[in-house]
């Protein structure tokens, strides 16, 4: 299956900007990745797609010039987007990728994601449903979708995300031995990954 990477970029971090300090950008903020090399945590999200998933967008505020060459740099479509919101970020990801037979959809802040946990994902994906990374009974990203579920993800807005999906096509969790898929970097202590 082709499917179309859209990474969520475009959220301010204010968690990690309460901690850090106002000019600290948590997508660049660095940090050790599960090959032992320090890069910023966007490039290590980007680093651990998948050579498989080809299409790939990141979405980021139009202010995060960094984050946008860092994505171009990797081969990444850059979409442009004021909002904040994971919502609003997912459904214009998805109206202009255009055509795609699905659509994986990964945090930008989640830098410790194994790249074989996101192919198991991926693999899992059936006709008109939704995969979903399973660790310790909770549901991690990244997520996917069936190319039948644009319609839905198009009609996102807001900062709600795709989980009221779930309720509405077929679910396949997927367990996963990988704290990666439920750790994201809300506050600096975060740049340490200690759930191998």
């Amino acid at each position: 299956m082709t499917i179309t990477a859209i990474v969520l970029a475009a959220g301010q971090g204010s968690r990690f900007r309460a901690a850090a300090g106002a000019d600290r950008d948590k997508l660049l903020a660095e940090c050790v990745g599960l090959d032992g090399v320090t890069r910023s945590v966007i490039e290590q999200v980007l680093v651990n797609l998948p050579a498989s998933v080809t299409e790939r967008w990141v979405v980021t505020s139009p202010d995060r010039e960094p984050v946008v060459r860092l994505a171009q740099a990797h081969g990444c479509k850059v979409l442009l987007l004021q909002s904040a919101g994971m919502g609003d970020s997912i459904a214009a990801a998805v109206a202009a990728s255009g055509l795609a037979q699905g659509w994986l959809v990964v945090l930008g802040d989640m830098p410790f994601i194994r790249t074989n946990s996101i192919e198991q994902v991926i693999n899992a994906l059936e006709a008109g449903g939704i995969s979903v990374p399973v660790h310790a009974g909770e549901h991690g990203h990244p997520v996917a979708f069936d190319r039948a579920l644009g319609t839905d993800l198009m009609a996102l807005t807001g900062d709600r995300g795709a989980k009221r999906l779930f309720a509405r096509a077929w679910v396949s969790e997927v367990p996963l031995e990988d704290g990666g898929v439920l750790w994201d970097v809300d506050v600096p202590q975060r740049l340490n990954f200690d759930a191998y």
